[in-house]
Formats: C-alpha cells, sequence, structure tokens
C-alpha cells in the first residue's frame, strides 16, 4: 500500500480559507494564522469513513460503550508499549480542559492550590481559577525543561499553606516542545508522593512527539499510581471541533475517578467519540505521514529563522507543532529599545507587532504566565509555502522597524 501524501500539502490556502472555525476567521482574509493549535490538514481518511458513516446512518444521539477506550489502549501498547490504559479506569469527558477541572474537583477544594510549570498553556490558567483554585507556578528552567529543585520547593511551600495540592503537568509541553523523559517523570512522581500532591497530566499532544524524541506517559512511572492522565486525538488528528476525551486514572486512583458525576459523560459528542475512536484505531499510517511532515517543517522554520530573524532564539521543539520563539533581542517590548520607540504598550507588543506589519498572528507569550514575555508562539502545523511566506514577512517586517 502506498504511503499517504504529507497531510499539510493537500489544501491550498485559498481552501483553507473556506474554513469557519476560529483559526481562520479570527483576523482578516490578509494575515496568515499561525497562532492557535489548529492544523492547516485534510483528515485522516478513516476518520472520514467514520463520520460519513455515522451521519448516513443517522447516528447522532448518545455516546455509549468504551470502544474509545480500547482504541486508546490498543494505540499506547502499539505506540509507547505501554499495557497500563485498562478501560475500567477510564472516563469519556467533553474534552482535556474541562476534563481537568472536573479531575481537580475530585481531589481538590475550592481554595486549594494547583501547581504548574510556566510558561503553560494559558487555559491552565483561567480553567483552574474560574473554578476557585489558586494557581501557583513553578517556573521552567533556563533550558526550558522542568526543574526539580524549583518543583520541589513550590510543592513545600503549597503544602506549608495548608489544604490539598494538585500538579497540572503538560506532556509534552504546551508551548515549548519539550518531551520530558521517563527519568524527568519519575523523580516527578517521587516528589509528588514525598509532598502529597496529587498529578494531573493533560498528554493531548502525546502522539506528536517528533523524531529525536519518546513519549513516556505519566501513568507508567513508578510512584504515579494515584495520578490521572488526559488524552485525545484532538491534537494528533485536528479534531478540536469533535469533542471527546478521555480520562484514564492510575491504580489508586480508580476510586476517586468513580466518583466524577454521571452527568460529565453526557458532555462528549457522540459523533466525536466516533471520529477520535477511529483516528486511534485506524489513523496510524495518516499520523505518520503527518510527523514526517511536521519534522521537515521543523526543520524549515529553524533555515528561515536564521535568514530572516537571526536575532530569535529558537529551540527546535521534540513534540507538538508549535514553536516557542524567544524575541527579546529584537527589543519590540516597551522599554526595550534603546531609542525608546515601542512598539506597543501593552505585553503583547510582540505579537502586535507581527500582526499588525507583517500580518501574520502569532499567539502572545505573556499570556503562558510568568517567563512569556518577549516570546510568541508560532504553530507550524501548515504548508511550506504558508510557513515560508509568514516568517520572510516577518523578517522584513523586523527590517522595516525605525
Amino acid at each position: 500500500m502506498d504511503a499517504p501524501p504529507n497531510p499539510l500539502e493537500t489544501l491550498s490556502l485559498d481552501q483553507l480559507r473556506r474554513r469557519t472555525s476560529s483559526k481562520w476567521r479570527a483576523h482578516p482574509e490578509d494575515v496568515l494564522p499561525l497562532w492557535v493549535a489548529e492544523m492547516d490538514v485534510s483528515l485522516a481518511p478513516a476518520v472520514v469513513r467514520a463520520v460519513h458513516e455515522a451521519i448516513d446512518l443517522g447516528d447522532t444521539g448518545y455516546p455509549a460503550g468504551t470502544d474509545y477506550a480500547e482504541a486508546l489502549s490498543a494505540f499506547a501498547a502499539r505506540r509507547w508499549r505501554w499495557d497500563g490504559i485498562a478501560v475500567e479506569r477510564t472516563a469519556v469527558v467533553p474534552d482535556v480542559m474541562l476534563g481537568v477541572v472536573e479531575l481537580l474537583r475530585l481531589v481538590t477544594d475550592p481554595g486549594d492550590t494547583v501547581v504548574v510549570n510556566s510558561p503553560v498553556y494559558a487555559p491552565f490558567y483561567a480553567f483552574v481559577s474560574h473554578d476557585a483554585r489558586h494557581v501557583v507556578e513553578a517556573p521552567l528552567g533556563d533550558d526550558l525543561r522542568i526543574d526539580l529543585d524549583v518543583l520541589e520547593a513550590t510543592f513545600r511551600r503549597a503544602r506549608a499553606h495548608g489544604g490539598k495540592v494538585a500538579y497540572l503537568l503538560s506532556n509534552p509541553h504546551n508551548p515549548t516542545g519539550a518531551v520530558h523523559t521517563r527519568q524527568e517523570l519519575t523523580a516527578v512522581a517521587e516528589l509528588a508522593r514525598r509532598h502529597g500532591v496529587r498529578v494531573i497530566a493533560d498528554e493531548i499532544h502525546a502522539p506528536l512527539v517528533l523524531p529525536g524524541a519518546e513519549f513516556t506517559p505519566y501513568l507508567s512511572v513508578p510512584g504515579a499510581e494515584d495520578a490521572f492522565a488526559l488524552l485525545s486525538a484532538s491534537k494528533g488528528w485536528n479534531l478540536a471541533g469533535l469533542k471527546a476525551a478521555l480520562a484514564v486514572a492510575g491504580p489508586d486512583a480508580a476510586a476517586d475517578l468513580r466518583r466524577m458525576p454521571e452527568e460529565v459523560g453526557h458532555g462528549p459528542s457522540h459523533v466525536g467519540v466516533i471520529a477520535h475512536t477511529a483516528a486511534f484505531a485506524e489513523g496510524g499510517a495518516w499520523l505518520d505521514a503527518l510527523l514526517e511532515g511536521l519534522d521537515a517543517n521543523r526543520t524549515l522554520l529553524g533555515r528561515l529563522l536564521a535568514q530572516h530573524l537571526p536575532e530569535v532564539r529558537y529551540t527546535p521543539p521534540q513534540g507538538t507543532y508549535l514553536a516557542w520563539l524567544d524575541c527579546r533581542h529584537l527589543g519590540l517590548e516597551p522599554g526595550d529599545r534603546p531609542d525608546g520607540l515601542a512598539v506597543a504598550s501593552d505585553m503583547a507588543a510582540t505579537a502586535r507587532m507581527f500582526l499588525d506589519r507583517s500580518r501574520v498572528a502569532l499567539s502572545s507569550g505573556h499570556v503562558f504566565g510568568t517567563g512569556g514575555a518577549g516570546h510568541v508562539r508560532l504553530n507550524f502545523a501548515t504548508s511550506r509555502s504558508i510557513l515560508t511566506e509568514a516568517v520572510t514577512r516577518m523578517g522584513q517586517a523586523v527590517r522595516d522597524l525605525p
């Protein structure tokens, strides 16, 4: 059987502009959108077939059964050589972030502390704080990886304040693309056990580990038996609009998961469950083609930045399709430029400059918490031509600054 084509090269810019999702409708048509985590791909044929069959049958009722969990379990065994997903220790939830909220409600109370590694996915702050939990940062190290000493000190301070403490782990890490090693995660689990911290791992980007790195499920390391993970096919197969995710409990967390309210399972879309199940069960060849394309784009982005934006610091991500760009040497944040000509008067100055002057939409680093100022997050899950045009425009905009 012939290998599938690169999914990133199957749709033209004109076709993409016909999309009605937020990525393509949040900005005017002359803007190249490289911001939100949505890929410019055609869907995996297995997903298309499954959804079409459901629509043809009118199979648009309520979700039922364990096919989704079984498909994820088999995928984990094939891809990660991990057989730790027991169907009876899973629950279908509307999406990963709503799953995070529901799991936090099981192991913490209002006013309790949730530790995160900043800079980190912005909704970690919003969803947690809106549910009356207090977010405390344990910043990443200078190498953009978990600083275990900082993490332990943060756990200790959080416990000293009383109440329960949870740790919301991004694995792989968004926005830096770091893929945590088994050694790192084992150390995290040991610290969490020592300090009585419950861990919830957001592993939505787990299928998107690029060549050179290997994904380690958090629940697979010793000491993680009382933890939870949340997974879905949303990022790996571009299914954010088809809502469904899985909460997975370690053996010692199974009783907690059983306390999840029954009505939470009413939130996922039945068609979403069908799509995610098909992705994990039959979408492997498509995913392989995607990963090859993302790897090529990761390399291309490095070349483009060296050519057009040599002042920007870029550590190629090990996973995800997100690039964390350190733009502080461009001097675009307020007060940074020696001539005093700040481009904007807010923390989003860098992203705003690229949007206004180059018509490229990026995610501003400041929304990812401490350590994000002066950075932008760029989504390189697009065609080579769009990526090349975007970075070329960005370089020209910097050269044209007064």
